[in-house]
């Protein structure tokens, strides 16, 4: 599966390369604006397709289906048929400045930036479905295997939505968006080689099969009796600490509380917070509020460290999101 998302990584940013390489050695800009747009749609819409092919490979775990795969086939057929009409109806070569090829060019960029709009969409929709799936097996921390997804499609939807507009200019303007583009295509394939090394599309895998098996448990009840039993499993596990470990699963936890998954997430299901990721976070902001009280010496860093949240950042994040303030001005407080 990752094999085949790096693959089309790797083409899209190739295309890029190109596409780079031959307006700097042809100087299409200096030609015209005209013959810098051609070149930009012929490559940037096939590259923009491969991207998000590449994070949809990984979402879907390799399922993409013809509905995913056509719109960026058909919409470069389309542009490329475009502007090869445009130049035959004109009887001139493509590179001349006519009022064909810059209707075609028109409609090729807003053939362009529909067809990046159909992916963006669906590549957030498909963050979220991952995240829902991960959000009953995981602790918030492993949200950060989906970080570079949801910032990819941020910084694809950056480039794809500007690209139809800033084509068309020259001078600072193109200059400042194409240094933009390079820093976005170097974030969107660092990021991509951190999650290949990571390895993390096991666990969505694994959290997308738990997803379904859960969902089959969670329909039985639980008993008055079976509540107060677990609620009585889950206080001796809150009070040994157990949540205070950084990264811990789901599955982690129902092995330290010797019961089968099911019953801690239907257990769940019954109290305010009904997920994993919710209950535990709330579990570790109670106890950086006790920890910040009793040390409000302390830095972030230890904080975090101390509550089992990855990192500073991540806490500061979280807290603010769960109460509405800082960790500072809650301490202040």
């Amino acid at each position: 599966m990752i094999s085949y998302s790096r693959w089309l990584m790797a083409g899209g940013t190739a295309l890029l390369t190109v596409q780079f390489f031959l307006q700097y050695f042809f100087h299409f800009r200096q030609m015209g604006v005209t013959q810098g747009v051609l070149v930009n749609l012929l490559f940037f819409i096939p590259s923009s397709w491969l991207f998000s092919l590449s994070i949809l490979w990984l979402q879907r775990q390799g399922r993409i289906g013809w509905d995913l795969f056509l719109p960026g086939l058909l919409s470069w057929i389309l542009t490329s048929s475009l502007l090869v009409i445009a130049a035959i109806i004109n009887i001139q070569p493509s590179w001349n400045n006519t009022i064909q090829i810059r209707y075609a060019e028109l409609a090729s960029a807003v053939v362009y930036f529909a067809m990046n709009a159909y992916y963006t969409t669906t590549n957030i929709l498909g963050n979220r479905r991952l995240r829902r799936a991960l959000s009953n097996f995981y602790d918030y921390e492993t949200g950060d295997m989906l970080y570079w997804m949801e910032r990819s499609v941020q910084m694809l939807s950056l480039i794809v939505y500007g690209v139809p507009i800033i084509i068309f200019f020259h001078g600072f303007f193109l200059i400042a968006f194409a240094l933009l583009i390079l820093y976005l295509i170097y974030y969107l394939v660092f990021c991509f080689v951190c999650y290949v090394v990571s390895n993390d599309s096991k666990k969505v895998n694994e959290a997308e099969t738990n997803a379904v098996k859960v969902k089959m448990d969670e329909k039985n009840d639980m008993s008055v009796d079976d509540i107060q039993r677990m609620t009585a499993i889950v206080d001796r596990w809150v009070a040994s600490g157990g949540y205070l470990k950084s990264g811990i699963t789901m599955q982690t936890v129902v092995a330290e509380m010797h019961i089968p998954r099911y019953q801690l997430a239907a257990w769940l299901k019954t109290t305010e917070w009904e997920l994993f990721n919710p209950w535990l976070t709330h579990l570790r902001i109670e106890e950086a509020k006790r920890v910040m009280k009793e040390h409000p010496d302390w830095s972030n860093d230890a904080i975090a460290t101390q509550c089992g949240f990855s990192s500073r950042t991540y806490f500061q994040k979280v807290f603010r999101l769960q109460t509405g303030m800082t960790p500072s001005e809650f301490v202040e407080r």
